[in-house]
């Protein structure tokens, strides 16, 4: 979930429903839950995804959760690293570290960095942050962003100006949000050991172009490229019939549609990103709307409908992993509570039985 929902909605009603979505995918057994964040978006309401996994933490205990990202330019290192480090030991490893930049205009110019080099504040915090764990206090890492040192406070015999380390040893599992089409981030991301998450909103030609890069970054430090380590997104809505498929799925009124008007306004406008939802480069921005950008990316149906939607979608993109299930605003909570069980129950044993078949 990025989370999204309506700006009209109240904060404790929809970190509720958010919570309430995590615990029910672990009842129906969903394997992993990733959370975004965002600090100045009402729409995406969560400004921590730590602070929101150590609500369900205790709640949970098979589900592993995620940061879907943590946005390291936002952020000090030694923010970052203590607060994983954290989370990691209240979970005992059910945690998988998500990266990235961070996205959000708005986020970038209330951090007094609109115009800078996110990437680069990006690579010098982790790079920052897994030598805070790997290292030994006093810390004393300065680089052109960001500084570490503890080297005039530290007391190491008794404890202080030591950072804690994560559960997980060396560090937990990192990932990394895929959205650009043939990406190079993948590819330098896979020479680390990072595993990617290809984003939701991205049509099926640029989801498969993660692939190749993910490969080759692999295959540039000696590493065996494997399918299982690449997660993909899709936003899915699963129905008991068609017209309520298609009303709440694809319609106007539904909260997908909401969803993608959303992406549309801040993607294509503002961050110049209308590169993602189109093929032909030629084709004019105007005709990116919520409608048709529902239509091409959202996958809904009844159950043996969307299991052939999916198959088709692999068709294009390859075989990878893990598919994750996009959360959407519960416009209306039962069709919403009744979509992901459908998804899990009817849809993913009938996808897998026909994967099985076809390898």
């Amino acid at each position: 979930m990025m989370p999204m929902h309506p700006p009209t909605r109240m904060p404790w009603q929809t970190l509720a429903e958010d919570r309430e979505a995590i615990l029910l995918a672990e009842r129906l057994g969903y394997c992993e839950a990733f959370v975004g964040e965002h600090v100045t978006d009402l729409a995406e309401n969560i400004p921590s995804c730590l602070m929101f996994l150590a609500s369900v933490a205790q709640a949970t205990s098979r589900i592993v959760l995620g940061s879907g990202t943590l946005n390291l330019a936002n952020s000090h290192p030694a923010t970052v690293a203590s607060q994983v480090a954290m989370i990691d030991h209240l979970l005992q490893g059910r945690f998988i570290m998500g990266i990235s930049p961070g996205g959000l205009l708005s986020d970038a110019e209330v951090y007094g960095h609109l115009g800078k080099d996110r990437n680069e504040m990006f690579l010098e915090c982790i790079d920052m942050v897994l030598a805070i764990w790997e290292g030994t206090t006093p810390y004393d890492l300065v680089g052109k962003h960001y500084s570490v040192t503890t080297k005039k406070t530290s007391i190491p015999d008794i404890g202080q100006g030591s950072i804690l380390r994560p559960y997980q040893q060396p560090h937990p599992p990192i990932v990394v949000t895929a959205v650009a089409p043939h990406s190079k981030g993948v590819m330098e991301a896979a020479k680390r050991g990072w595993q990617p998450i290809s984003a939701n909103f991205l049509l099926p030609e640029w989801v498969a172009s993660h692939w190749p890069r993910y490969a080759e970054g692999r295959q540039a430090v000696g590493a065996t490229p494997l399918a299982a380590e690449w997660r993909v997104a899709k936003s899915i809505f699963v129905a008991d019939d068609d017209a309520v498929a298609r009303r709440y799925g694809v319609g106007p009124e539904g909260p997908y549609q909401f969803y993608f008007s959303q992406l549309v306004r801040k993607l294509v406008g503002l961050a110049g990103r209308s590169n993602l939802f189109k093929l032909d480069a030629s084709e004019p921005d105007s005709s990116i709307t919520p409608e048709s950008v529902t239509n091409r990316l959202v996958i809904a149906g009844t159950v043996n409908s969307v299991v052939d939607q999916l198959l088709a979608f692999r068709e294009k993109t390859g075989a990878f992993g893990t598919l994750l299930y996009a959360c959407h605003d519960w416009m209306d909570a039962g069709l919403g509570k009744r979509s992901m069980q459908l998804m899990a129950e009817k849809v993913m044993p009938k996808l897998n039985a026909a994967l099985g078949e076809a390898s």
